[in-house]
């Protein structure tokens, strides 16, 4: 394995005037040492964006830390009061983001989407029909509210929720995912590329820790996320196409919420997102805080099962 290359421009620099266009971010991947991307885009969301806005910015110095606890292929800890790094790891290499993914396209309903708007779901399922693909199991003719669909997508996680928001926002999933790497790059998120909005598998579905974590960011900004995101279960009214009105309740997938993982004493676990595929693994990205009041996001990428990655997850806890 070629050792990962990450030449991230300091505020200092940024500070001095460099060329925003010769002097660009060359992000390589940590796993086949190919160039990635040259993203003097990502320049722009520094200079522009980063030194007005509360970010954590991981510099190389930073970015490879090493904690037998953490086996993970990326992972980070980040005080978002404070806004330091506590841990990084490989958070610029190419991952499979599984349905963290559902971040972004959570991103888009918030900011451009519209709650109230009743949708009709077209196929059963949404025509998801990826063996094992975690649904909410909505039938042709159904119908159900955009802030329905966004609360099974992120609480649930259901896919077949995914692609109903996509074809409701933007007619196709095609044009909403043109829409999601649109929105990724607008936000500095230029090393991610999707191809969906679930994170079913796809060779060509990637980003890296670093841009989840200004995914995550963004979602942060709504109020209503946050409060989604807390809830154990969802309540979710459906309308079936003959017009009757049925209730179904949805779990959360993540596992401090739920109690049967611990978090560590002084820890509140507001939520977050889950992901597991066989090629991402198993990924967290979570929002907590500590006794003391201060926020934190952490996150923990292609664990080798929920064990390893709650455990992974709970070390990182202990750092608040």
């Amino acid at each position: 394995m070629k050792k990962v290359v990450v030449l991230v421009l300091s505020i200092s620099l940024l500070l001095t005037g460099c060329s925003k266009q010769s002097d660009v971010l060359m992000l390589y991947s940590g796993t086949d040492g190919k160039m990635i991307e040259s993203i003097g885009t990502y320049v722009d969301a520094v200079a522009g964006d980063f030194l007005t806005k509360d970010y954590s910015v991981v510099d190389e110095s930073q970015n490879h830390m090493e904690d037998p606890a953490i086996p993970a292929i990326a992972a980070f800890m980040i005080d978002d009061t404070d806004h330091q790094v506590l841990f990084a790891k490989n958070v610029y290499d190419r991952i499979y983001p599984a349905s963290t993914t559902k971040l972004l396209t959570a991103l888009i309903v918030l900011k451009y989407g519209d709650l109230k708007d009743s949708v009709t779901i077209e196929k059963d399922n949404a025509g998801v029909t990826t063996y094992g693909a975690k649904l909410c199991n909505f039938k042709a003719g159904d119908v159900v509210s955009m802030e329905t669909l966004l609360n099974c997508l992120l609480v649930y996680s259901g896919n077949d929720a995914a692609v109903a928001i996509a074809e409701h926002m933007y007619g196709s999933v095609e044009e909403f995912v043109k829409k999601m790497n649109e929105e990724a790059a607008n936000i500095g998120a230029t090393n991610t590329h999707f191809t969906n909005p679930h994170g079913l598998h796809d060779p060509n579905h990637y980003t890296t820790a670093y841009d989840m974590y200004l995914i995550f960011k963004e979602c942060l900004k709504y109020e209503k996320f946050v409060p989604i995101i807390k809830q154990i279960n969802y309540e979710a009214s459906i309308t079936d196409k003959d017009g009757k009105l049925r209730r179904k309740s949805y779990e959360t997938t993540n596992m401090f919420l739920l109690g049967t993982k611990e978090t560590p004493e002084g820890v509140t676990v507001f939520g977050g997102k889950t992901g597991s595929t066989g090629d991402a693994g198993d990924c967290l990205i979570l929002y907590s805080n500590s006794a003391d009041g201060k926020a934190y996001i952490s996150a923990v990428f292609k664990a080798a099962g929920k064990t390893s990655l709650y455990n992974q997850h709970a070390h990182l806890l202990e750092m608040e």
